[in-house]
This record gives structure tokens, sequence and C-alpha cells, in this order.
């Protein structure tokens, strides 16, 4: 960061407040969840962290961060991990630098901008990682795969709040594609190619560990978003009730809701100005449908079924040790 930071100054001093922000985010960014992935995939296949492939596996962090950027944006988050998102964070700049014209669009702009730089710098520090031009070569597909399948989710995730129903196998299909792909499976196989290993039998293994193990982390997420406590999760309780989210966990209560319970809902969700009081009308109406407790079974189901995938003997020991604290850091986080 502190070359491109560098270079970002040698274009224009006005470009400071990109590298900083990007900088404090990349810092704050917490789990490194996908590298971790992605190193259980290099044990995974026998293999072991050099330099060059450490490296290669941070761009997985710029890609996360170019994620979380615009999925704020588009979901209208105030803020992340305790902080301003980045589009609130340009549009307070803005007014604080009193610059001429509409601060909100200011902010919007230069988070667009942040995300795509981000997602930039992550293909260009994969690029210029140090791995052989065969690992790069054989990497490469996954990695294009896996930036094709994460803004086919996200598509598929803002497409959804236009829908006049929920629907529960649209919202599971989601959080496939939105995040338990790019989030552990594509990790694991970007991590098993790099240490030399791309045979099909390994790969396999590594997707029924990845698949369910990552739905079952984006349902975690969905619960947080609504339970959560705003102290550890950085963000308000019950925010994705005011951005209107139609998780899974929402199709599980749609489904389960008297006609009477659904007209008292739309009073409620997907409005922005919600008070604290209607933020916990619709969480009572998650629990007493059995939703929350139907979306708890099934995070534990899906564990089970990843836990149960790695004792595929196509997985190294050391790898198949990782893989099992992964999964239990994915799916019991408070954050």
């Amino acid at each position: 960061m502190r070359d491109q930071s560098g270079y970002l100054h040698s274009i224009s001093p006005e470009l400071s407040p990109v590298s900083s922000a990007l900088s404090s985010f990349l810092l704050d960014s917490g789990k490194r969840l996908r590298p971790l992935f992605a190193y259980a995939g290099i044990k995974s296949a026998g293999g072991a962290l050099t330099p060059a492939t450490t490296k290669a596996i941070s761009c997985l962090e710029l890609l996360q961060a170019c994620a979380l950027i615009h999925d704020d944006l588009m979901d209208g988050s105030d803020t992340r991990r305790g902080k301003p998102s980045i589009h609130r964070h340009f549009e307070s700049i803005h007014v604080q630098d009193e610059l001429e014209g509409f601060a909100p669009a200011y902010g919007l702009a230069s988070a667009v901008l942040l995300g795509d730089l981000a997602l930039v710098w992550s293909n260009q520090l994969l690029n210029t990682s140090g791995i052989s031009n065969d690992e790069l070569r054989r990497v490469m597909p996954i990695f294009d795969e896996m930036r094709v399948e994460l803004m086919a989710g996200q598509f598929l995730d803002i497409h959804e709040q236009t829908q006049k129903n929920t629907d529960l196998a649209r919202s599971m299909k989601i959080a496939r594609y939105k995040s338990g792909k790019y989030t552990i499976e594509r990790p694991l196989h970007m991590g098993a190619v790099l240490a030399g290993d791309a045979s099909p039998s390994l790969l396999a293994a590594l997707s029924d560990y990845g698949l369910p193990l990552g739905e079952a982390f984006q349902f975690r997420d969905d619960l947080l978003g609504v339970f959560g406590d705003p102290s550890v999760t950085g963000k308000p309780a019950g925010d994705d009730l005011r951005e209107g989210k139609r998780t899974a966990l929402i199709a599980m209560t749609d489904a389960k809701s008297t006609d009477a319970m659904k007209t008292e809902s739309r009073k409620y969700f997907g409005k922005n100005e919600i008070d604290e009081k209607g933020v916990a009308i619709l969480q009572e109406m998650i629990v007493s449908t059995g939703a929350k407790a139907q979306l708890e079974t099934t995070i534990e189901e899906l564990t089970s079924r990843a836990l149960q995938a790695i004792k595929n003997p196509v997985i190294d020991n050391a790898g198949r040790d990782l893989l099992n604290e992964l999964a239990l850091i994915a799916t019991k986080r408070s954050m």
C-alpha cells in the first residue's frame, strides 16, 4: 500500500484522501478469512507458504475491500466496523471542506471509484506477487471466475430487493454467490492450485466443504445483521431490517407469518427511519415464527456437512486440522 499511496500522491496531492481511506479500510478489515481459507487450500494440497504465495493470496483482502465498499454504497449503510462507510466518509469531507456541488453525490461517486481501485489493486497484487508464470496461469481462471460470481451475486442481491415477494430458494442462491463462494470455496481452490495440486478430486473435496460452509457463513451474517450487538458488529442494531434486506431469514419469516403479521411488518421493514421499537417488533416476529431457530438449525446442518467433507482422504492432514478450526471461526462468530 505504501508504494501505491506514493504513486497516487505523485499524480496529485489531492489523491491523498483516497490512499488514506483505503489504507485505513484495509487495516480495519478484521478477520482476513479469505486469505486464511486460501492458506488452508495450500495446506490441504500438502503445500507450504512462500513469500510469493503469501503476497498472492493477500490480493483477496483487496477484493474484499472492493466488495464491502460497493456493498455499503448499494445498501445505503452509514457505518462499517464502527466507522463511517466510505461513501459517508467522503460525503463528510465534502461538507467539512465546504466544496462546491452536492455532498452525497460526491460521496457516492468516490465510493464507486475507491471500490474499483481496490479491485484493480487486487489484480495488480496477484500479478506482481512473484509467483511463477505457471502458477499464475493456473490460478487466474479461478480468480476470474470468483470475481464474476461475486458480481453476479451482488446484482442478484439488489435485484431481490425489487421483487414483490420473498423466496427462500432465491435468497439461498444469493447467499452462495454473493458471499459463500468468494469467501470460502474459491480461495480454497486458489490455494490448492498455487500449491501445485489442481486435481479434480481435491478441488471437488474442497467444494464439498466450502459451499455449505460458505452458505452457513452468510446465514450467520444475516442473523448478526438483525440481532448482532452494535458494539461488536460496528453497525446499528437491526441494520438489515432498515435496509430491507430480503435474506433467507426474512424469507423464512414471511413463509410462517400470518397475513396480519405481514401487514404489520410492512410498516417497519425497509423503512430507514424506524426506531428501536420498530426494530424490536420485527425481531419479535422473526423469533415468534420460528425463523431464527430454523436458520440456526440450517447453519448447524450446513456446518456439519462441511466438517464431514473434510474427512475425504485427498485432503492433507495439515489442511484438515485448519479447515476444522476455520469452520468454527466462520460460523460461531459475533461480528
